[in-house]
C-alpha cells in the first residue's frame, strides 16, 4: 500500500475517500496520487479551477497528515479509461475511491464509476461512502470456497489483515439456490484453512435468501469494518446475465468494500462474488 489512487471529483465521498487514504498512507508510510479527470474538451479555465479545488481539498483535510506526500493530476479525458491507465502507467497498489452508489435504472444502465473501476483494476481497490473512523479491527471474507485460482487474492487479503492487525471472518453464505449442510460446509472452511495457512481467522455459516442480503447482514452481525471480496470482472452480455456481488455491494452497501479481481492461469478472470 505503498502508492495509493484516490480518484477525486471533490464530492463529500471523495473527500471521505482522501482522508482514509491519508491513514492508511501514514500507516504505510505511502504516497497518495490524487486523480481529477475532466470528461470535456481542454480548457485552460476548467484546469484552472480544478487547480484551485484540488489544493483547497487537500489543504482543508490533511488533519496533520503534513508530511505525506501528495501528488495532484488534473487529466481531460474519460474518467474510467484515464483512472484505469493511470493505475497501470503509475504502479498503484491501492485505489481508494468515494462512491455515492447507484440504483434502480441508472444502476442498469449506467452504473457507478466505482462499480466500473471495481471490475475492471489491475489493483486492489477499497471503496468508501461515509467518514470512517478506524482503526479497522475486523475484516468479512464472503468466500466461494474454491481452492483453485484464489492465491492471488488470498495473498492480497493476508496481506491487508497483517497491514490493520486485524482479525479475518471466513465467511460461507448460504442460500436455497446454492444450499450445503453444516457438516459439508465446515469440512470445506477446514480445507480453506489448511490450504492457505490463515492466521487470526474464525469461520462462519449464515442462511440468507440471496448472497448479498446474506454478505450485508452478517458483516454488520460481525461488527465488520470492511467486506473483502473476490470479483470476476465480468464485461458485456456475461456480465448482464450473471451480474457481480461485488458490484453490488458497491452500489448498495454502506460499508467500506475492498475487492481484487481473481484471474486464472490464462489470464481470464474468473468466476468469484
Amino acid at each position: 500500500m505503498k502508492r495509493i489512487l484516490v480518484p477525486c471529483d471533490f464530492s463529500r465521498p471523495a473527500v471521505n475517500a482522501f482522508k482514509l487514504a491519508l491513514d492508511i498512507a501514514n500507516r504505510a508510510n505511502g504516497t497518495i496520487h490524487l486523480l481529477h479527470v475532466i470528461d470535456s474538451s481542454p480548457s485552460e479555465d476548467r484546469r484552472a479551477k480544478a487547480t484551485k479545488e484540488m489544493a483547497s481539498m487537500v489543504s482543508s483535510n490533511r488533519d496533520g497528515h503534513e508530511s505525506i506526500a501528495v501528488t495532484a493530476a488534473i487529466v481531460f479525458g474519460t474518467p474510467i479509461k484515464t483512472i484505469l491507465d493511470y493505475i497501470e502507467t503509475q504502479t498503484i497498489d491501492l485505489v481508494v475511491m468515494g462512491s455515492r452508489g447507484a440504483s434502480g435504472l441508472k444502476e442498469v444502465f449506467v452504473g457507478s464509476n466505482a462499480e466500473k473501476i471495481v471490475r475492471s483494476s489491475p489493483a486492489p481497490v477499497l471503496v468508501v461512502k461515509d467518514t470512517f473512523k478506524g482503526p479497522i479491527r475486523n475484516i468479512a471474507f464472503p468466500n466461494t470456497l474454491d481452492t483453485e485460482n484464489q492465491g492471488d487474492l488470498i495473498r492480497e487479503v493476508k496481506a491487508m489483515q497483517q497491514f490493520f492487525n486485524a482479525h479475518l471472518h471466513l465467511v460461507w453464505i448460504n442460500t436455497p439456490l446454492k444450499f450445503n449442510s453444516d457438516v459439508v460446509t465446515y469440512d470445506r472452511l477446514n480445507t480453506f484453512d489448511k490450504r492457505f495457512d490463515l492466521t487470526n481467522f474464525s469461520v462462519h455459516i449464515f442462511n440468507y435468501d440471496n448472497e448479498e442480503e446474506g454478505i450485508v447482514q452478517s458483516a454488520k452481525r460481525m461488527r465488520a469494518d470492511i467486506i473483502a471480496l473476490g470479483t470476476h470482472g465480468r464485461r458485456g452480455i456475461s456480465h448482464l446475465l450473471n451480474g457481480s456481488i461485488a458490484e453490488d455491494l458497491v452500489n448498495h452497501a454502506d460499508s467500506l468494500i475492498w475487492t481484487y479481481t481473481i484471474k486464472d492461469k490464462n489470464e481470464e478472470t474468473v468466476s468469484a462474488y
